[in-house]
């Protein structure tokens, strides 16, 4: 364990203005609180915040983030308040001990909760000052370095699974390389053992029968380089075992298909030198397609800059080599640490480099739950990057596998909502296309346009999926709204009494609710019925139960002649897991004889009235709802489900179309279910206008010869 003044000598051998005398007050005070108190290990618990202030004077940093390291779980772990902390060591200090401390004193509902509202807490403080981030890595890598004292296998491997999805993208994200390589290493051995030991034992029998093949290499190499009169410091290295294994999953290859385990950098003195020598390394060895990456004039969104090529070089070796300069090589390892914003009073979200931080942020507040900020913040950053272009010529990093969808949210939120197309290289390209590198996008928009609940599909980003999600929420939540506004107002006319303003507030009183909008959303959802606002208002108007009442909690199942004369629920926005949708068991259509069933928090589910589904609900006739076709309103398309057998012959699928499209029909999907050498049958959707155009089409589709049998779909 690291004494008092050996911490003290660290930090002043790199910054000799550092605060000593808060060094060394933290230090008795940390040691103090903690007292006796034991890791896993058995080692006394202050030996862990004191290594992880030394992996900090690694990075240099300043005193107050070494302070921090000393007393980052004095709030947790021990009996001191973070307002202790800032009467003794400043409002500086105690923000940055705030921002790292977890929520532990909270009681959450599950340990996947508490984890993401963890994560919440913590990048609310890093967007703040991003030394919280920094320490916290720091943190998690002593205790990743411990982990296997903790006796729970279940733990470890939760604990290595949060380290590779989230701090180790993190580490990357701001460049501190080193930290984020060994996390994956320590990760990776918890979580596939066997795999890293096999890696590792293939490796050692390379190196015990290939020589010293890195040395012939960097020679080699060094030999180039010298020979058109430049110097460059040259070093090599085989691959991390997790790296190796990344990518024998991604390529889907064996160990012994990789031919390119090894990596060599070049450091050189200026930029023109780098493209000089990749010039004579292309020139010397054949390059391997698709290897080459210039992230000197294409930087990371981390500041990384570095020429990177594969190439069969030297011992006819595949070989992966870095190009880069000593100020970019030191960003590379160092990252964030390299260049500290804060020491000239900028906030950590000011530099491009940090747009990613900003994006998370702009995901908080899409996201409805932690869980779900959880889940978009791992798509965020664990994705490797392609580089796309505006037609201004903005760089725009995604994630690879994103599409025009993604670009449009990255460039704007607003730009993401209004998308309606999209030009890729200046043709016009379907929203669920692949961007690749160098892509120039161009998004068109409309104001009359808004997110589709089909693009969460294909989307990649956090960012475009949280936007989606949250829109889809909003105009659920609208539907809701109008429709439990529609039952409130019917239960209040059917027992004769206005419904008035303040009627409502005693309602809302009653159900200790904030506004209208959200009585009329439960109201809506089902978790309300009309009847029960209504005998909130008015509790002594008990009358005798009225079995016509229409409402999603209180109506009754009544004879199919005695339904006709009922007022029914007008059904509006037939888009699925909306206020009232279409079941997809009997797929009604207007014309059908219809009934609903009350589904709590989802709304009112659609059948015809003839549907085997509804036996399942018949105890429980509070949920039925009487309905009936609205056709003033009901002018768009429905989709009719009909089962088919059609001959395997020539000009047959030709025949189908033809017929239906002359009948006025769309197909909007097909499936084949059974295939024989004589027959196909299929499942065919069909948009139509209401149950007797479907029967049209039924009646044509029968007269065909070349179709064998016909018949509407159930279930």
């Amino acid at each position: 364990m690291m004494r008092q003044f050996e911490l003290v000598e660290r930090v002043k051998a790199y910054d000799p203005t550092a605060d000593e005398d808060l060094i060394n007050r933290a230090y008795v005070y940390a040691m103090k609180m903690h007292g006796s108190q034991k890791r896993a290990s058995g080692d006394p618990y202050f030996s862990h915040p004191i290594e992880v202030a030394g992996i900090l004077t690694n990075y240099k940093l300043d005193s107050a983030s070494i302070v921090t390291a000393l007393l980052h779980d004095i709030v947790e772990d021990t009996l001191a308040t973070l307002d202790d902390v800032r009467k003794l060591f400043g409002d500086e200090v105690a923000r940055l001990v705030d921002g790292v401390t977890k929520l532990a004193k909270i009681h959450l509902q599950n340990i996947e909760t508490k984890q993401a509202e963890n994560f919440r807490k913590f990048l609310l403080a890093m967007s703040e000052d991003i030394r919280v981030l920094v320490v916290k890595l720091a943190d998690r890598l002593h205790n990743m370095r411990t982990l296997q004292h903790i006796a729970d296998p279940a733990k470890r491997r939760t604990i290595a699974l949060e380290t590779m999805e989230i701090y180790a993208p993190l580490a990357e994200r701001i460049g501190i390389q080193e930290i984020k390589t060994e996390l994956e290493d320590l990760a990776f051995s918890q979580l596939h053992p066997d795999a890293r030991v096999s890696i590792l034992n293939r490796l050692k029998y390379l190196e015990l029968h290939g020589g010293d093949l890195v040395g012939k290499i960097m020679d080699e190499l060094d030999q180039l380089i010298r020979g058109v009169g430049l110097t460059g410091y040259i070093s090599g290295r085989e691959k991390t075992p997790y790296s190796i294994w990344r990518k024998m999953q991604i390529k889907e290859v064996s160990f012994e298909q990789l031919s390119d385990i090894m990596a060599f950098r070049i450091i050189l003195e200026t930029v023109e030198d780098c493209y000089r020598v990749l010039g004579l390394i292309h020139t010397r060895y054949p390059m391997v397609p698709g290897r080459f990456k210039d992230y000197i004039s294409t930087p990371k969104r981390n500041g990384y800059r570095s020429i990177h090529t594969a190439v069969i070089g030297p011992q006819r070796q595949r070989i992966e080599i870095q190009l880069r300069t000593h100020a970019m090589h030191e960003i590379a390892e160092l990252g964030v640490a390299a260049h500290w914003q804060y020491k000239q009073g900028l906030g950590v979200v000011e530099g491009k480099q940090y747009n990613w931080l900003r994006e998370l942020l702009d995901i908080l507040e899409s996201a409805q739950s932690p869980q779900e900020f959880l889940e978009h913040t791992k798509l965020e950053m664990f994705q490797d990057q392609v580089f796309c272009f505006s037609p201004k010529g903005d760089l725009i990093a995604l994630p690879r596998g994103a599409g025009p969808v993604d670009f449009a949210y990255a460039v704007h939120s607003e730009v993401g909502d209004t998308c309606v197309g999209a030009k890729v290289n200046g043709r016009i390209v379907p929203l669920r296309t692949r961007l690749q590198n160098g892509d120039q996008v161009e998004i068109m928009t409309s104001k009359a346009q808004r997110p589709s609940p089909e693009w969460e599909a294909f989307v990649v980003t956090g960012k475009a999926r949280a936007h989606i999600r949250r829109w889809i929420r909003q105009e659920a939540r609208a539907e809701f709204s109008k429709l439990g506004q529609d039952i409130v107002e019917k239960a209040f006319q059917k027992e004769g009494y206005e419904l008035t303003k303040k009627a409502l507030a005693l309602a809302l009183e009653k159900f200790a609710l904030p506004n209208l909008d959200d009585l009329y959303v439960r109201v809506g959802e089902g978790r309300l019925s009309g009847r029960q606002v209504f005998l909130a208002v008015y509790p002594g108007a008990r009358t005798e139960k009225d079995d016509n009442i229409v409402n999603l909690s209180q109506a009754r199942v009544k004879q199919a002649g005695e339904n006709a004369a009922l007022p029914a629920v007008p059904i509006k926005g037939l888009t699925p897991g909306l206020a009232v949708h279409l079941s997809e068991c009997c797929h009604p259509l207007p014309g059908d004889r219809i009934v609903g069933i009350a589904h709590p928090g989802k709304g009112i589910e659609v059948h015809t009235i003839d549907c085997e589904k509804l036996v399942d609900f018949s105890e429980e006739p509070d949920r039925w709802v009487d309905l009936a076709w609205d056709f003033e309103r009901n002018t768009g398309m429905s989709l009719g489900r009909l089962n088919l057998t059609v001959a395997n012959e020539p000009g047959a699928l030709g025949s189908l179309s033809t017929v239906i499209a002359r009948n006025h029909g769309n197909i909007s999907n097909l499936k084949f279910t059974k295939r024989s050498a004589d027959f196909f049958d299929m499942i065919v959707d069909i948009e139509v206008a209401d149950v007797k155009h479907l029967a049209n089409i039924v009646a044509a589709l029968r007269a065909t010869p070349s179709i064998n049998a016909v018949d509407r779909a159930r279930g």
